[in-house]
C-alpha cells in the first residue's frame, strides 16, 4: 500500500472514572517528526506511544493529542468515610471544650474534607494500557486514511505517466524526418555560403549537427524512467523519496530534449513533458 503523509484519525474510549480521547493528524515532511500533546498525568505514556507510531510510520510531521476527562461519581457511588467522620466529631468536641467560642464544622466543610468519600483517586498507571489500546485503534484508522489518499495520488501519477508515454509515442516517429529536413536546410545554407556541396568541411559540420540534435537516447531514457516510476508505484510501501529522485531524472531528460531540439515538434513535446513532470512532483511531495 502507498500512503500519503496527510492523514487524520480520532478515537474515544470510556474507562472507569473517565474517558480517553486520542487524536492523530499529519502533514508532509522530509523526515518523521513527532509532536505530542499529552495530559500531564499521562506523560509517562509518551515513550510507548512514540515507539508504536515509529513502527508504522516512516515520514511526515505527526501530531498526537491524548487527553483524559474525569467523570463525577454518581450519587449511589458516594459513601461517607464513617471512621473519618467519627474522628472529626471527636476532634470538634475537644476543640470546643478548650475553645467554647469556636464554631462547629458546617456540612459543606465536612463533605469537602479530604478522604470523606474514601479513595477517589485515579490509578493512571492502569490507564496506560487502555491508552495504548486506544492508540492502536486510532493508528489503524490513521493508516487507512493515509492509504486512501495515497491510492488517489498514485492514480494521478499513473495518469501523468500515461500522458507522457503518449507524447513520446506521438513525437518519436516524426523526429527523424523533421531532423532530416532541418539538416538538408543547413546543408543548403552551407553550400550557399561556402560553395561546393562535397566540401569536407560542409559534410563534417552537417554530421556534427546531426549528432547534436539526435534525441533518440533522451527519449529512450525517458521511457526507462517511466517504467521505473510504474514499477515503484506497483511495489508500494514508502516510495516518496525514490519517486522524487526519478522526477529529477525525468526533468533532466526533458531539459536535454528541449536544449537539443531543432524542430518545433520536439520543443513543444519537451515543454509538455516538463509540465507533466512538475504535476507529478507536486503529488509525490505528499507520499510517504
Amino acid at each position: 500500500m502507498i500512503c500519503s503523509m496527510t492523514g487524520y484519525a480520532a478515537r474515544t474510549r470510556d474507562i472507569e472514572r473517565g474517558s480517553l480521547q486520542l487524536e492523530l493528524k499529519s502533514v508532509n515532511s522530509r523526515y518523521l517528526d513527532f509532536h505530542f500533546r499529552i495530559a500531564e498525568e499521562l506523560r509517562f505514556i509518551e515513550l510507548p506511544l512514540r515507539e508504536l507510531l515509529t513502527k508504522h510510520l516512516s515520514r511526515g510531521k505527526v501530531e498526537c493529542r491524548l487527553a483524559f476527562s474525569a467523570t463525577a461519581a454518581r450519587g449511589e457511588q458516594l459513601q461517607l468515610n464513617a471512621e473519618l467522620l467519627e474522628t472529626l466529631k471527636s476532634l470538634g468536641r475537644q476543640v470546643r471544650s478548650e475553645m467554647p467560642e469556636a464554631a462547629p464544622l458546617s456540612v459543606n466543610e465536612v463533605l469537602r474534607w479530604p478522604g470523606m468519600f474514601g479513595d477517589q483517586s485515579i490509578d493512571f498507571a492502569a490507564v496506560g494500557s487502555e491508552a495504548l489500546a486506544l492508540a492502536r485503534e486510532a493508528l489503524a484508522d490513521f493508516t487507512a486514511s493515509r492509504g486512501r489518499e495515497g491510492d488517489k495520488l498514485a492514480a494521478l501519477i499513473v495518469d501523468r505517466v500515461s500522458a507522457m508515454r503518449t507524447i513520446v509515442a506521438q513525437v518519436a516517429p516524426r523526429i527523424p524526418e523533421a531532423q532530416a529536413l532541418f539538416t538538408d536546410k543547413l546543408r543548403q545554407r552551407l553550400v550557399e555560403a561556402l560553395g561546393n556541396a562535397n566540401d569536407d568541411r560542409i559534410l563534417q559540420e552537417v554530421a556534427v549537427f546531426a549528432t547534436r540534435i539526435d534525441v533518440a537516447e533522451e527519449l529512450g531514457r525517458l521511457l526507462t524512467h517511466l517504467d521505473e516510476v510504474e514499477r515503484v508505484l506497483k511495489q508500494g510501501g514508502a516510495c516518496g523519496k525514490r519517486l522524487d529522485f526519478l522526477m529529477q531524472e525525468l526533468n533532466r531528460e526533458a531539459n536535454t530534449l528541449g536544449s537539443k531540439s531543432a524542430v518545433t515538434e520536439v520543443s513543444q513535446a519537451a515543454m509538455d513533458l516538463k509540465l507533466l513532470i512538475e504535476q507529478m512532483r507536486e503529488q509525490i511531495q505528499n507520499l510517504e
